[in-house]
């Protein structure tokens, strides 16, 4: 078994599924885990701050990142819109002691357990179905019908990947699901 210190949870899932109030609750549950900011290149919402929800950056600047390798995985999740994990974020996190907690889109999940195969538990968020994920991103009131469209047609072909990660767990019941997950993190900390 690898050390703490080298360890990596992933939490993915298609948009709207609940991936990150699922990450925030495991968080409150583990103070080994830390959260890893990821960079992206869409502009901050209103709630946002720069290097404590994302670590915003301009196209161009994120191509350097690309072609110096800065990154261990990153996406053009949306047209124009890269996302990804920079190296240094995840050496931040093991030189504070901790397990840093990646909350990225399925391609990106995908590619950070090909790299660090030994030391990684990948955790799949799935909705019900595709109607209630629909509903749930509706109910957000931040998408247009174009993008609720866009999101809806990226998250069914996402939850035909999901047999790729260690573990699924249905968010059916919110509760229900932070447990589960609560479980499966315990076992891979060891607690």
């Amino acid at each position: 078994m690898s050390s703490i210190h080298q360890k990596i949870l992933i939490i993915t899932a298609p948009s709207g599924a609940g991936k990150t109030s699922i990450t925030h609750y495991l968080m409150n549950e583990f103070t080994v885990l830390s959260f890893s900011v990821s960079a992206a290149t869409r502009a901050a919402r209103s709630n946002e701050k720069d290097g404590v929800d994302y670590y915003f950056i301009s196209v161009e600047e994120f191509k350097n990142k690309i072609k110096s390798k800065e990154f261990a995985e990153w996406e053009m999740v949306y047209e124009g819109k890269y996302y990804g994990t920079l190296k240094s974020e995840l050496k931040r996190i093991w030189g504070m002691g901790k397990v840093p907690v990646l909350d990225i889109d399925v391609k990106g999940a995908l590619h950070v357990q090909q790299q660090y195969p030994e030391n990684t538990l990948s955790i799949f968020i799935e909705p019900p179905s595709v109607d209630e994920l629909k509903r749930r991103l509706q109910s957000r009131g931040t998408e247009t019908e174009e993008t609720l469209n866009v999101r809806v047609n990226k998250a069914s072909y996402e939850i035909g990947f999901k047999e790729h990660f260690d573990k699924v767990i249905v968010n059916d019941d919110l509760d229900k699901a932070c447990e589960m997950a609560k479980i499966v993190v315990g076992d891979f900390l060891g607690n």
